[in-house]
Parts: structure tokens; C-alpha cells; sequence
């Protein structure tokens, strides 16, 4: 469902403004499992859901423009300039050298190593999305890019890095707490997509030094809200699991004491080792 929503949106809006805005999920999230599902929102999970609106507005209002793009040939043109085909050879041999090297040894140990592969390989199949969806809309419109070679490259990447992604994903799902691997996941996710834009399609070409700082700064401002309301929102049930807790009686070994002064425990439940049987009187 993601996908499908970010090969729409994306074919009109940066990508600055559409990884950003996609937070707001998150936010919804959290507030409909406050009111339906009556799971109680931390205080600086508010917090968290309150900077996560705010740097999505400073992003929105200083998100770059973005130039048409006519033909699939001309993403290609993108794709195949020396500064990407730089970040995308960074991106493989490091995915490379965290497959064969980093996850067997400490795969299960370090959440890093799960969570950069998905980020990698994440960053290289939003801009293959990006490729793909835009021919799509093209085809759509009337003008076939169905017959460019490019655009079935885009979709073979798509599928190659979306499969490694996702394989990825459940291992550190499985490995690892949710609530540890969705904000590291999302911070390198984002921040290596960016990045790639930046790089692919140039997107703050134009813009002025004021707008690049208050786009870093609503994006700083977006990830810190994000780990605010994921390492947060356990902190009430954790907490009400504790004040439930009640100990267990102390005349409990007393009455399970026989009278020849024999203890006679259940086996489930057996007694502190600390407490003594008292002879009875």
C-alpha cells in the first residue's frame, strides 16, 4: 500500500517532501491506538507527534521545486551521471560486505547490520520506483515508454532491491524489538534516500542557502520526533505492568507448612529460598 501511495505522490512532489510527509502515519497511528485501542500515549510521545508536525510543515514550505520529466530516457540520463554511479557502487559493495562478512558474525548482535542493508537497498528502489512509476504515468498519458529497455531495467531493479529489502526487514523484525528497529530503520532509510535525490535528480539546484538549512533542520526536527514517539510508547504499559505487580504472601510458606514441620510446595510454584518452614506449636 506504501508503495503503490509513493509512486503516486512522488511523480508530482521531491522527495524531500513525500519521505517526510510519509511520517505522518506514524503520528496517526499512535493517536488512533490512544482513543480506539486505549493504549496510552506518553507524554513525550506527544511531544514526538507534535515535532513531527512541525518539521513536516518547515520541509513543506521549503521543499524544492521540482523540474518535468518527459521520457524515461531522461531519468536515465540521471541515473547514468559519474556522481550517482559513484553512490550506487558505495551502495553495493557495502551491501556486499555487510552480507558476506557482517551478518554471519554478528547479524544477530548488532541491529546496524539488518537495518543498513534495508537502508541501502532502500534508497536504490525508491529511485528505481521513481523511474518506473514516472514511465508508467508517461505510458498512461499517451506516450509509450513501455518500448525503452530503461524502463524494464527500472522495473528488474525494483523488484531485485525490494525482495532484499524486505527479506532483510523481517530478519531484523525477528531478531531484534520493533520498537528498537522502526525509528534506526527509519532515520538511515530516509536519510540515505535524500541523499540519493540529491544526488539522481538534483534537488536543491536553485535553491538558497536559508531554504537547504531549514529543510535540514525540519528534517532533523521529523527524526527526532519519530525516535521520541517509537522509544516511548511502552513507556505506560511498562510502567502499569510494574504498579500491578503484586508480591507474593509471606504467610504462604506458613500455610502450605505440615505439621511434622514437612513443607509441602507446589511444585509450579516453588518458594523462595530464603523462607523457612516454622515448626507449628
Amino acid at each position: 500500500m506504501f508503495l503503490g501511495v509513493f509512486v503516486a505522490v512522488s511523480q508530482y512532489e521531491p522527495f524531500s517532501i513525500v519521505l517526510n510527509v510519509c511520517t505522518l502515519d506514524r503520528l496517526v497511528s499512535a493517536v488512533l491506538a490512544h482513543f480506539i485501542l486505549k493504549e496510552k500515549l506518553h507524554k513525550l510521545g506527544m511531544l514526538g507527534c507534535v515535532m513531527c508536525i512541525v518539521g513536516s510543515v518547515i520541509i513543506v514550505i521549503h521543499a524544492p521545486q521540482e523540474s518535468p520529466i518527459t521520457s524515461v530516457q531522461e531519468i536515465w540520463i540521471m541515473a547514468t551521471q559519474p556522481a550517482f554511479l559513484l553512490y550506487v557502487g558505495s551502495v553495493i559493495m557495502l551491501v556486499f560486505i555487510l552480507v558476506f562478512h557482517f551478518s554471519p558474525r554478528c547479524g544477530h548482535t548488532d541491529v546496524l547490520v539488518y537495518t543498513g542493508i534495508c537502508s541501502l537497498m532502500g534508497s536504490l528502489s525508491v529511485m528505481s520506483v521513481k523511474a518506473l512509476g514516472t514511465s508508467l504515468k508517461l505510458t498512461f498519458e499517451g506516450k509509450n515508454q513501455l518500448i525503452y529497455p530503461e524502463t524494464w531495467f527500472f522495473m528488474l531493479v525494483v523488484a531485485t532491491c525490494v525482495v532484499t529489502q524486505m527479506n532483510y526487514l523481517n530478519k531484523a523484525l525477528d531478531t531484534f524489538n520493533t520498537a528498537i528497529v522502526s525509528p534506526i530503520y527509519y532515520v538511515m532509510f530516509t536519510t540515505l534516500t535524500i541523499l540519493a535525490s540529491v544526488i539522481m535528480f538534483k534537488d536543491w539546484d536553485g535553491q538558497s542557502g536559508g531554504d537547504i538549512i531549514s529543510d535540514i533542520c525540519g528534517f532533523i526536527v521529523v527524526l527526532s520526533g519519530t525516535i521520541l514517539l517509537h522509544t516511548t510508547k511502552d513507556f505506560e504499559r511498562s510502567s502499569s505492568f510494574r504498579g500491578n505487580f503484586v508480591p507474593v504472601s509471606s504467610t504462604l510458606s506458613t500455610r502450605l507448612c505440615s505439621g511434622n514441620g514437612d513443607s509441602k510446595f507446589d511444585e509450579e510454584v516453588p518458594p523462595p529460598p530464603e523462607e523457612v518452614c516454622m515448626r507449628r506449636q
